[in-house]
């Protein structure tokens, strides 16, 4: 009962599910009895559906839209062919099949508990359909009454045997017939062996449909074809404009487009194209010369353009420089911070993690600092290259300045990665006297307490991992010393080599009987901007007898310059050791850098 009302419901949707452009006209069963006896040989109760279709496209065809009476592309199965695979009937959603009541015959489906009738391999452009296991009986009005519902019939083809082929007009209507397959057919209400038997529905080849699917195929291929050279044709760059023949007119007109800068690039080229030609004559010489000078016009106007791109290239490089140079002074700033607080007063009073983590910071900020005023440097080496390379031609004695610039950019590029170091090695001395220190306050090993016990091997264990990398600190300051000797000792060489160019420079001059001339002046070069500032520096520290540090001095000079940095500063410094020196004061934590004026001292040494 369950399994009828089953049925029943899902044959009541498909009739809700039609349109009315879909139904068919049915005739009532005249005899219930007989088909109530048939049905209950097949095992399934029969039910009377009146005006109900041969079959519903959207069981037989995935995809099928109703209100359009298209389907999707089906796949033959072929190799070579890209059309999109049918979707799969959902497992989970059985399709029930119903009784469908013809005028001269009834269909009555197959057993559904029976594994559904097998199909060979579609070809491709199948439109025509193999239909075999029909009755004796069965004549060409009764096979085209049954398949005419499923769509428009081309020919039936029908054998003296028990089959038949039936090519439709559209490949859709295939798909529909082949739901027929599995149905037992009944001619009437008789009972007669030659008027009853199962039809098997299944896909036939035929040398029309893959004709016209061959000729459907070349079609699109020549569609793709021309869409395809459509295409390229719009992405083609278009083709250059012919020039036109010279003649007093036409010259004309060029002259006047060679004086337009809009229209030049244009009027060059077929100026260029006449030329080659061979049109320039006796005759034609002043037009072309004419034309020519008006060409030469406009190298003034790009002589501008370049002066004036490059002034724009030069303030964006100051902008550049301005902005770097802020950025390395609030890195001095951040540097001091962390000075101020590694000091003895402050650093006692930090627990030994915010002593990791800032000694942590500051590393990473140092290295950040060092890795920016290289850029800097960098950029100043640059250009004090391109500078010299300016000024090559007019003096032999100016060769020599771009690698005294270089020895001396090296070299203060090593004093201050020396520096780096001994803050480094500062750093690690005074975590090692802390550990004493923390040691010492340990409990001895007599003592009973257990705590004492665990920290000793680990305070043993920090003190020798401080010792060993306070060892490898002290033999790459040991390195990083002999590589700023070398480059003292390189830089000497080429200062005595400078000074045999001047002297032979001077001999040459005084042999030929020219004028001296004052070649340059000993030491290194110094702008008037670092000569102000070493002035103020000299009278700061002048009137500080014992010394002042780089950040006291920067804090100073700050006020009067805010675009000079601490680095800078020290680098200026450090470039005259005879009128500036570094002392060291203080021991362990306490340890501080201190600069004096030492110019009195430095000018009677000299």
């Amino acid at each position: 009962g369950k399994k009828a009302f089953g049925i029943q419901n899902v044959a009541a949707d498909e009739m809700g599910t039609l349109g009315p452009e879909q139904t068919h006209a049915g005739v009532p069963v005249a005899d219930p009895t007989a088909w109530t006896t048939a049905m209950n040989n097949l095992g399934i109760v029969p039910m009377g559906v009146a005006g109900q279709p041969l079959v519903s496209d959207s069981i037989c065809i995935q995809g099928f839209d109703p209100s359009l009476g298209i389907i999707g592309p089906i796949n033959p199965l072929m190799p070579g062919i890209s059309l999109v695979p049918r979707p799969p009937v959902p497992a989970e959603i059985p399709v029930v099949k119903e009784i469908i009541h013809c005028k001269s015959c009834t269909l009555f489906p197959q057993n559904p508990n029976l594994p559904p009738p097998s199909t060979r391999e579609r070809p491709p452009g199948c439109k025509t359909v193999f239909v075999g296991g029909l009755p004796e009986n069965a004549s060409e009005d009764i096979i085209r009454e049954v398949f005419d519902q499923c769509g428009e019939i081309v020919a039936v083809r029908k054998s003296k045997k028990n089959f038949c082929h039936i090519r439709f007009a559209e490949e859709y209507m295939v798909d529909k017939a082949l739901y027929l397959s599995g149905y037992r057919m009944r001619i009437g209400s008789s009972t007669d062996k030659k008027d009853s038997g199962r039809i098997h529905v299944d896909f036939a080849q035929a040398r029309d449909d893959l004709y016209e699917w061959e000729c459907r195929q070349r079609l699109l291929a020549r569609e793709e074809r021309h869409r395809r050279r459509v295409q390229e044709d719009l992405l083609r760059p278009p083709s250059p404009p012919p020039i036109m023949h010279y003649s007093e007119h036409e010259a004309a007109l060029l002259a006047e487009r060679l004086k337009d800068d809009g229209k030049f690039s244009e009027a060059t080229a077929v100026l260029v194209t006449w030329i080659e030609r061979g049109e320039v004559s006796r005759r034609s010489a002043n037009h072309f010369y004419s034309m020519i000078q008006s060409a030469n016009g406009h190298v003034r106007r790009l002589m501008s353009e370049k002066a004036q791109r490059e002034e724009e290239m030069e303030q964006a490089r100051e902008r550049f420089r301005n902005a770097l140079l802020a950025i390395l002074a609030q890195f001095e700033q951040i540097t001091a911070v962390f000075t101020a607080a590694t000091r003895q007063r402050a650093w006692d009073h930090f627990s030994k993690a915010q002593r990791k983590n800032i000694d942590m910071w500051r590393k990473q900020c140092e290295e950040l600092r060092n890795a920016h005023s290289e850029e800097i440097m960098g950029i100043r080496r640059e250009e004090e290259m391109e500078m010299s390379e300016d000024d090559s031609d007019e003096n032999p004695s100016k060769k020599m300045r771009p690698d005294d610039s270089a020895l001396a950019a090296q070299a203060c590029a090593l004093r201050e990665e020396n520096d780096s170091l001994r803050w480094q090695l500062d750093a690690y001395r005074n975590e090692v006297e802390l550990l004493k220190q923390e040691q010492s306050l340990a409990p001895r090993p007599g003592d009973s307490s257990p705590r004492g016990e665990q920290r000793l091997p680990f305070l043993q264990q920090s003190i020798l991992g401080m010792q060993q990398q306070l060892r490898g600190l002290q033999e790459e300051l040991k390195s990083k010393e002999q590589e700023m000797e070398r480059a003292k000792e390189e830089q000497r060489r080429l200062e005595g080599e400078l000074r045999a160019l001047r002297e032979k420079v001077s001999q040459v001059q005084f042999t030929r009987g020219l004028p001296s001339v004052q070649l340059a002046v000993r030491g290194p070069s110094i702008s008037e901007r670092e000569a102000l500032l070493l002035g103020i520096v000299s009278t700061f520290l002048h009137v500080h007898p014992f010394g002042a540090n780089i950040e006291y001095l920067w804090s100073y000079i700050q006020r009067l310059d805010s675009k000079i940095s601490a680095g800078e500063l020290e680098g200026l410094m450090v470039r005259l050791p005879h009128m500036f020196k570094q002392e060291f004061s203080g021991v362990g934590a306490t340890l501080e850098k201190r600069w004096k004026f030492c110019g009195f001292e430095g000018i009677q040494s000299m």
